[in-house]
């Protein structure tokens, strides 16, 4: 059965291993993917991620951060849903926590932070908040 939010299943998966204390987890690998861990590693909240060619998939490794034995992402939830969409020009990006989180938005340049859309002047799809 074919899986319809891949983007969703992966944020599941790090909320999941960052309640178990984990040091890393496995999801596919797909190019959105890759590109809202980048966002990600970017702004802080993972140590990193790799390609994980060991089983018969490509798989993306992600290396979770902790802070003093707390998880660094308290908070991380899918905005735009495949039955729902949300997208927000430059101007109307949501701000998570008064600029204490990240919006991670799909622009024509790329996915990028809320703060890098408004920087490059762009809007498009709000696909995760994350504090």
């Amino acid at each position: 059965m074919a899986m319809t939010d891949p983007l969703g299943d992966m944020l599941t998966r790090i909320r999941n291993g960052q309640q178990a204390k984990k040091d890393s987890v496995l999801s596919p690998a797909s190019k959105l993917r890759a590109h809202v861990l980048e966002v990600l590693q970017r702004e802080g909240y993972i140590r990193g991620f790799s390609d994980d060619a060991t089983g018969a998939h490509p798989q993306l490794r992600i290396e979770l951060k902790y802070f003093e034995g707390e998880p660094a992402i308290k908070h991380i939830a899918r905005v735009s849903k495949p039955g729902r969409r949300v997208y927000s020009g430059s101007k109307e990006l949501p701000v998570v926590r008064n600029g204490l989180g990240i919006t991670i938005v799909s622009t024509p340049k790329g996915v990028l932070s809320d703060a890098e859309a408004r920087t490059e002047n762009v809007g498009g799809e709000v696909l995760a908040e994350v504090f």
